[in-house]
């Protein structure tokens, strides 16, 4: 929008002849036009992403590789998988005006994975993950994903040297829900996991040991309720999802899973944001939780949400917490 708003009030300040002005009219509101579509498209597989084929299950997946182009090969470099929303697909993911995730890439020196879900749609639009009690296509099928991302990671460390200590998940939603299922269900490969607005969904979690756990959440999500159940802004056909665990629900259960000896002390507070961690914790484990008072369903710190979305809280950025937590494990 910027751009198409910069040439039509250039063009105001000139003296332009009477008989050009509706050819600049139509010239500036093609402009303004383009740079809405612009705007509104996520990144695209040219975007510094390689989009990469993997057969899993009988069926053909894909997920797009982003390397920072100042990455250090030499050196063996952590790996982040970063899971969709239901309904969502990979490449909204990698779009940096809503989530910023290759943006943390470069800094963080991170190789970034960004995995597609299940879909019935051509190029894999509307995409669900089989967290486990949710979400959809994925879940009714009974999709192998826990397999499907050991596969990804396998597949990026046979093109990138990646770090086998340091490989974490991260989601949005229901990719939240399924980075806690990793947590529960392959603790063999993710050091650690950052879930935002996704709660536990998993069944029957037992993870073989124990691994770190982030959970990022606002109170006045309406679509994953805090306190537990799908809220009026959740799937309209509730049959695709289902009633969603609480937040303190899940951060009880992930506490008693990793024998956290201690009650959860704050770590942070600001204004509209607070973060507590677990203390005592098995092995050295990290359980954290980040509450955000709005913002609602999004990721907090984006620049761009949905539209008609309440715009998301800049009181906490999912990102650079996500770092943090990741970066100070032992």
């Amino acid at each position: 929008m910027k751009r198409g708003a910069g040439l039509l009030a250039r063009a105001g300040g000139l003296a332009v002849p009477s008989t050009a002005w509706a050819a600049m009219a139509a010239v500036a509101a093609m402009a303004a036009m383009l740079a809405l579509l612009l705007a509104s498209t996520p990144a695209r597989a040219d975007d510094g992403l390689q989009a990469i084929s993997l057969a899993h299950g009988g069926e053909q997946r894909r997920y797009l590789l982003h390397v920072p182009p100042g990455l250090d090969r030499s050196r063996p470099a952590p790996l982040l998988l970063a899971l969709h929303g239901g309904g969502g697909h990979a490449e909204f993911m990698a779009d940096d005006e809503r989530y910023g995730l290759r943006l943390l890439a470069a800094r963080a020196g991170y190789v970034l994975a960004l995995p597609n879900g299940s879909s019935r749609m051509p190029r894999g639009r509307l995409a669900t993950w089989n967290a486990g009690g949710c979400c959809g296509l994925a879940r009714d099928r009974g999709v192998d994903d826990v397999g499907f991302l050991r596969a990804v990671v396998a597949d990026v460390q046979g093109r990138v040297a990646i770090d086998p200590t340091r490989i974490y998940a991260t989601g949005m939603s229901n990719g939240g829900m399924m980075a806690h299922r990793l947590a529960c269900e392959a603790p063999d490969v993710f050091r650690a996991v950052a879930a935002v607005a996704g709660t536990e969904a998993a069944p029957n979690c037992q993870p073989s040991r124990p691994v770190s756990v982030l959970h990022i959440h606002a109170l006045d999500d309406t679509h994953v309720r805090y306190e537990g159940g799908a809220g009026p802004d959740a799937f309209r056909d509730r049959s695709q999802v289902m009633d969603f665990v609480s937040v303190p629900e899940t951060m009880a259960r992930w506490a008693r899973r990793l024998q956290c000896s201690s009650p959860p002390r704050p770590v942070l507070a600001a204004a509209g944001a607070r973060c507590e961690a677990y203390a005592g914790c098995a092995s050295g484990a990290q359980l954290q939780l980040c509450t955000v008072d709005g913002g609602g369903h999004s990721w907090p710190g984006a620049g761009q949400v949905r539209r008609g979305k309440p715009a998301a809280t800049q009181a906490l950025d999912a990102n650079t917490t996500m770092a943090n937590f990741f970066s100070g494990l032992r």
